[in-house]
Parts: C-alpha cells; sequence; structure tokens
C-alpha cells in the first residue's frame, strides 16, 4: 500500500485530515493496555507545537485542544483497542489562499505542484496534507509514546535548535539539559546566548517578508542496548524515516553525521570501557550517536535533521499556474518564517514513536522467552542504564592488549 498516512509496524499510526478541513487527528493502534493517559498529557506537546506562539511562528490562532475518543477508560486508563483523537478546526482562513492567484498558481518549492502531478487534484487552502497541521495528529500519539517511555525505562526524548542558517547553538550538554532549558525562549534554543542571535537573524528575515531555515538536534536518553534490527530495519533508518517524513524536513543525522567524513577510524570510533562504578559496557565518546550497527549501545541517542526555509513567503517570486502560464506569485495567509521552533515537539514525537515501535518488536523477537544463561555465560550489561549484578567483574580493567584477526568484506 502507497498511501502514505501511517507509520509504525507494532505501535502504529494513521493520521488524517486537512488543514481547512472540519479537524485533524490520529489513529493509534498497537497501544498497550493499563496505561495511565490524560487528555491534559497529550495537551502539554500539543501546546508546544500549536501556532500563535509568538511574533516568530505563523499567527493562526489555534488552540488546538485534544479530545480523546476511545481507547480510554473514564479515569484515564488505556484499554488495548485503538485510541482515536482530533483536533478541530477553528481560524481557518480559506479565503486567504482561494481568492487571489494562489488558487491557481503553485507555490516555488510547495508541495502544490507535486500534489497535483500525483492525484490530479489539490486542496488549496492552506496546502492540505502538506501542511505542517498534519503533524498534530503525529504529536498526539507521539504524547502517548513519550509516556510509554518513561515508564518503561525512564527513557526521555528531547530536542533543540541547534542551528539557524550559520549561526550555531554552543554549550549544551546532552547528558543535561531540559525541556524547561529548551522552552525558556521563543527560540526554543537552550543555549541563551545563541538564542539572541538567532532570534535576531530569524526577526531580520521576517521583517523582510522571506524565510530562514536550521537544524533541530534531538537527544533520546537512557535508550537500552539491543533496540533496532539488522539491514533494513536498523534504527538510524527508521529514525531517518520518521524524522524526514516532518514537513521542511530536508536532511538527518546520526551522531557525528558527515563530519564523521572528515576523520580516521582511529579518531573517529567509540573506544569501549568498563564502567567502574557499575560495571557496564560503556564507550568514552559517543561519535556513533548512541547507535551502532542499526541497534542501540545504551549511550544517547543523538540526530540532527535539517529543515529548509518555509516555502511560503511575502517577497515576489518567477513560477507558473496549474495550466502552463508564466506568473509571478507573493505568498499571502499566515505562515511560519522559521518553522524551527514549532519543529522541535514534531522530531520529538517521531522519535518517540519509532523508539516504541522498536522496544515492542524487541519484546515480541528477543524477550518472548527470557535468557536463563549465567552471568558468566551472558555479555556484560551494556549502556547508561545498565549494572553488572555484584559491580566490575574481578580483573575487568586490564592494559593487556588484546589481538584480533579479522577477515570481512
Amino acid at each position: 500500500m502507497g498511501t502514505g498516512n501511517s507509520f509504525g509496524r507494532v505501535f502504529r499510526i494513521s493520521t488524517w485530515g486537512e488543514s481547512h478541513g472540519g479537524g485533524v487527528g490520529v489513529t493509534l493502534d498497537g497501544c498497550p493496555p493499563r496505561l495511565p493517559l490524560s487528555r491534559e498529557t497529550v495537551q502539554v506537546d500539543l501546546d508546544r507545537r500549536r501556532p500563535g506562539q509568538s511574533r516568530i511562528t505563523t499567527p493562526r490562532n489555534e488552540a488546538d485542544a485534544v479530545e480523546i475518543l476511545s481507547g480510554l477508560t473514564p479515569d484515564g486508563i488505556t484499554i488495548g483497542t485503538p485510541l482515536a483523537m482530533v483536533v478541530r478546526n477553528k481560524d481557518q482562513r480559506s479565503q486567504d489562499y482561494l481568492e487571489n492567484d494562489m488558487s491557481v498558481a503553485y507555490r516555488p518549492s510547495h508541495a502544490d505542484a507535486t500534489y497535483d502531478a500525483k492525484y490530479g487534484v489539490r486542496a488549496i487552502a492552506g496546502g492540505g496534507r502538506s501542511s505542517a497541521r498534519e503533524t498534530i495528529g503525529r504529536v498526539a500519539a507521539g504524547a502517548v509514546a513519550r509516556q510509554i517511555l518513561k515508564l518503561y525505562n525512564g527513557i526521555e526524548v528531547l530536542a533543540y535548535v541547534s542551528k539557524v542558517q550559520d549561526i550555531t547553538c554552543e554549550n549544551v550538554d546532552d547528558d543535561t539539559f531540559t525541556m524547561e532549558d529548551v522552552d525558556s525562549n521563543i527560540v526554543r534554543c537552550p543555549d541563551a546566548e545563541s538564542a539572541e542571535k538567532m532570534l535576531a537573524r530569524i526577526d531580520e528575515i521576517r521583517k523582510s517578508g522571506n524565510s530562514i531555515g536550521g537544524v533541530v538536534t534531538c537527544v533520546a536518553r537512557n535508550v537500552p542496548a539491543g533496540i533496532g534490527s539488522p539491514v533494513f530495519d536498523k534504527l538510524e533508518a527508521d529514525l531517518a524515516k520518521a524524522c524526514m517524513s516532518i514537513p521542511a524536513a530536508k536532511g538527518f543525522e546520526s551522531g557525528d553525521g558527515f563530519e564523521g567524513t572528515l576523520l580516521t577510524g582511529k579518531d573517529h570510533n567509540d573506544e569501549f570501557y568498563i564502567d567502574p562504578d557499575t560495571g557496564a559496557t560503556r564507550t568514552k565518546t559517543n561519535r556513533s550517536g548512541g547507535i551502532q550497527g542499526g541497534i542501540s549501545n545504551g549511550e544517547n541517542i543523538v540526530m540532527h535533521v535539517a529543515f529548509k526555509p518555509t516555502s511560503t513567503i511575502g517577497q515576489l517570486q518567477k513560477t507558473v499556474t496549474r495550466d502552463g502560464l508564466e506568473v509571478e506569485l507573493r505568498g499571502k495567509g499566515r505562515h511560519d518564517p522559521c518553522v524551527l521552533p514549532r519543529a522541535v515537539p514534531m522530531v520529538e514525537a517521531m522519535v518517540a514513536l519509532t523508539l516504541v515501535d522498536h522496544i515492542m518488536m524487541q519484546q515480541a523477537q528477543c524477550e518472548l522467552f527470557p535468557n536463563e544463561a549465567s552471568i558468566e555465560d551472558s555479555p556484560n550489561p551494556m549502556g547508561t542504564t545498565a549494572e553488572r549484578e555484584g559491580g566490575p567483574k574481578v580483573g575487568a580493567i586490564s592494559e593487556r592488549p588484546v589481538g584480533l584477526k579479522v577477515d570481512e568484506e
């Protein structure tokens, strides 16, 4: 099926609705039963995504109040059946699109032309399914996933704006920054000094009727080792698909990503060591971004998502009409001059959804039967949350070199 509206295998979402329709929402299938969940829990993440938050987001005034229609008991416990969630559209202004040239002319670099090429018809007002309003369903389901991750292993998924054009965020510790740090300013950059520079640049671009892009960095903490699968279902491959499905996403990096190509193997490799307190296997660095061979190694999972400048701008651009005439178009209506601040909860949601899906697949395949091997016959526990029973193995820390003969293709 190539419909493109569903994501996930065991923990699976299907989103629906258009930007200027009656509402948008999601059906979430595969949610475990007996999970405490409230409308307010979901609303927290939707409030971080909603429009009209500040002068650097679209001024569309939507409360984005979520309704949970099914899958939940009256006292807030999931029952294992599909969760259906909806947000009603209240402040759409379709005339901004229908009563001018935008009804027939394609916005450059927008999905207008390609949707028309695929379907032979398109939702002109608000961009339909290509609008960022579609992500409401993802963020709502992501809030449920966030709750599952927290209860499963204390897993946190936090993102922040790490770059606006050429202005890079400095002095952020992936181990310690908090959601409160991220939300302390309207740019959603936890480094206050960098945030001020970013805001000044966004304001400059916004006032000129233009738009600007950048990078969102996401960190998943406390993910246990062993999550993900070889070859086609690598964890980083599914994370890439998840994040690249977000509107305006144009690039994905896992760990050091492209910067790693500038290093030698000796410099890029994350050397292992034994944690003297927990006895667990750890890495001294994290250039792999917490994933090796497509499987989590128990360190922070770190990824970077690049977002292009918003397509709809208030400056004059050359384009064509649906019937093939060359024209000039100036974008009208309400839109984000920079998608990055609102992309933060979108990235968090897609990462959380992917992690829950992979954790449930791990449970189904590898943890169906208990591993009854002795501690001596089992691999040493691995990662930030792992502990070896009794602490480090006697003689675990040694300076003796070990030879390894390798014959790989």
